[in-house]
């Protein structure tokens, strides 16, 4: 039955070896990103991030249907002056083990205060990148539509008449760069930028995120019944949004403490999924 959360106690390299095969519709998560979190996750240098997490993703690759979506949101970190290389590096890999790098989307946290150094200005933004196993997977993009609101006026008012009669596309899309077409329509297709405040420390984690964060992707790639997966769980935000979303939900963590956190936020947010949630710790089935 969907909703009912799976929990996990333990290392996700080798708790995923408890997910079956092909059983994965989208896997949402953010791991530690390299050097960060060293008084919980213990931090990964970022020369050694890449063999760090690949072991993990033969193991995503294992349990995504053929038909699945992985949204990995990580950063890179700055190193002696410049931007160290490893999430290239990862992705890289990753295409060697049979990874399609289909999509880069792009979190701009809008609430993001001002800051300097003295080589650069203060990162508001985050990458979401999208892998898939094949060319062809489920993608839902209507579901994801937004209301084309004032836009269309706003829009038209900065562009000139050459603009607007421009050729319609010639490589079957319809529309091209002839914005007038999108005139009449109540709503329209987001781009790849996402536009979303930071969460504040109210999940008692370091590194929340907001729940429309995971629920945007969820929406995106997945229908009610789907089974979503976070290795690295934290505060439980992407299984608490696909439960409530009627997803099944499969979360990991490493850390006791915030796996009890996830547990109690069930029992006081979500009895009726408490109730039925499946709990699995070290050592048994």
């Amino acid at each position: 039955m969907s909703g009912f959360p799976k929990l996990l106690l333990g290392d996700c390299a080798e708790k995923l070896s408890e997910v079956e095969d092909n059983s994965v519709d989208l896997i949402f998560t953010s791991p530690p990103y390299a050097d960060s979190r060293k008084n919980t996750y213990g931090g990964i240098h970022p020369d050694k991030y890449v063999d760090w997490f690949m072991p993990i993703a033969e193991q995503l690759h294992r349990v995504l249907k053929p038909t699945g979506t992985f949204i990995l949101n990580i950063k890179e970190r700055v190193v002696n002056g410049e931007r160290h290389t490893y999430v290239i590096e990862l992705i890289l890999e990753m295409r060697k083990h049979g990874w399609l790098w289909t999509e880069e989307f792009m979190w701009h946290k809008k609430n993001s205060y001002p800051g300097k150094w003295p080589n650069r200005f203060r990162d508001s933004w985050e990458r979401l990148l999208q892998f898939n196993l094949q060319k062809k997977f489920n993608m839902y993009q209507d579901e994801v539509m937004v209301p084309v609101g004032e836009w269309a006026k706003t829009r038209l008012k900065n562009l000139s008449q050459t603009d607007k009669i421009r050729d319609n596309s010639k490589v079957g899309s319809g529309f091209g760069k002839n914005v007038s077409n999108w005139l009449n329509r109540d709503k329209v297709y987001p781009t790849n930028v996402i536009h979303l405040a930071t969460e504040c420390n109210n999940k008692n984690h370091s590194a929340a995120f907001p729940d429309q964060l995971p629920e945007w992707f969820i929406k995106l790639f997945t229908k009610p019944g789907d089974t979503v997966l976070d290795p690295f769980m934290g505060s439980g935000t992407t299984v608490m949004v696909a439960a409530n979303m009627h997803r099944n939900a499969i979360g990991i963590e490493i850390l006791p403490e915030y796996f009890d956190m996830v547990n109690a936020a069930f029992e006081t947010y979500q009895p009726q999924l408490f109730e039925h949630r499946e709990i699995y710790e070290p050592g048994k089935s």
